[in-house]
């Protein structure tokens, strides 16, 4: 049975959503419509998406490429993008044989092409894999949009003027999350409607 206490704990989690994802408006938009820019370029070019994270972050990439495979909120052919925490095989393959910092660098090396999009998700922006993925995006003429948190971590040295950081500058980890599923969401619309523009 619920407490009073339980109901206000319930009441001050989405009171602090809420705020945070207010707050966050004004800063993010301007990034998430660049971000969103890259990505569709990248898809007009015949490029992809290769999207990464850790733990919830893993999920928000898993999340943003099965939007893109299948579908958003309209009709349209699936976009190109592949999530790379998604083979256990090869993510402990990579983790044994070499690092652990490694497991999606290596697989940025092997799938990625010049021209395609790199999603780099770390609410701490200090990922060890994330970032060494983002070097090896570099490395082979990817673009970069990452999702970060807090003050950007080691991210915002990494990133060229034509990579997009959108950054939640937040410090609890639970917000931050929630905010970039909400820019993931803001991306996916921002993408259908370009495609859709493309048919008129």
């Amino acid at each position: 049975m619920d407490t009073p206490d339980q109901i206000t704990r319930i009441t001050q989690h989405f009171n602090d959503s809420i705020q945070t994802k207010r707050q966050s408006l004004e800063p993010l938009a301007p990034a998430i419509a660049r971000g969103a820019a890259v990505i569709c370029q990248a898809l007009d070019q015949g490029g992809k998406v290769l999207s990464c994270g850790n733990g919830g972050s893993a999920g928000d990439a898993q999340h943003f490429s099965s939007e893109m495979l299948n579908r958003f909120e309209m009709e349209r052919p699936g976009l190109p993008a592949v999530a790379l925490t998604t083979d256990s095989s090869t993510l402990t393959s990579i983790a044994n044989d070499y690092d652990y910092d490694q497991v999606f660098s290596r697989q940025v090396q092997a799938l990625g092409n010049p021209g395609d999009v790199l999603l780099a998700i770390s609410t701490s922006g200090n990922s060890g894999n994330v970032v060494r993925a983002v070097e090896a995006a570099h490395a082979g003429n990817m673009q970069i949009v990452a999702l970060s948190g807090r003050d950007g971590g080691k991210l915002p040295g990494l990133l060229s003027n034509s990579d997009v950081e959108i950054r939640v500058a937040v410090n609890s980890t639970a917000r931050i999350q929630e905010v970039h599923l909400l820019v993931i969401h803001c991306l996916c619309d921002l993408i259908d409607q370009h495609i859709a523009s493309q048919e008129k």
